[in-house]
């Protein structure tokens, strides 16, 4: 974790030497001048993209992976786009392929995986009544 840190921001100090470089020298050889306050906000703007992505990709690797469909069964999530019979899930954040095994489900419906059909999972509505997606 500390070399990637490391690697990251000497990577991130490199990228914005090589902006000053081109906004001081290499900018007015073309007849355009940015000013001192441009190329700062530049230089801010720059290193704010550059902690934001490096606080996603860190999120991403400490996500545990997931074995697949089959690891799913028994997981919940909502509807992205309408099951008629298929459509688009989300279960844990990740968008998955799915079909309706209890008729048409609109968009925000709450559901269980109940199985699956090669990489599209199957989902039954969970009614009011269910305790963990049990029927």
């Amino acid at each position: 974790m500390k070399g990637r840190l490391i690697i990251a921001i000497v990577s991130t100090l490199l990228e914005e030497a090589a902006l000053a470089a081109g906004v001081l020298w290499g900018l007015p050889g073309l007849g355009i001048h940015i000013p001192l306050w441009g190329l700062i906000a530049l230089m801010a703007a720059w290193g704010a993209y550059a902690v934001i992505t490096y606080r996603m990709g860190s999120r991403a690797l400490r996500r545990k992976p997931l074995d697949g469909a089959t690891a799913m069964l028994g997981s919940e999530g909502k509807v992205v786009s309408p099951l008629v019979p298929e459509g688009m899930v989300r279960i844990k954040g990740e968008l998955w392929r799915a079909k309706s095994a209890s008729g048409r489900m609109d968009t925000g419906e709450e559901f269980t995986v109940v199985g699956q059909d090669r990489l599209k999972l199957i989902v039954r509505k969970r009614s009011p009544g269910d305790l963990e997606g049990t029927e």
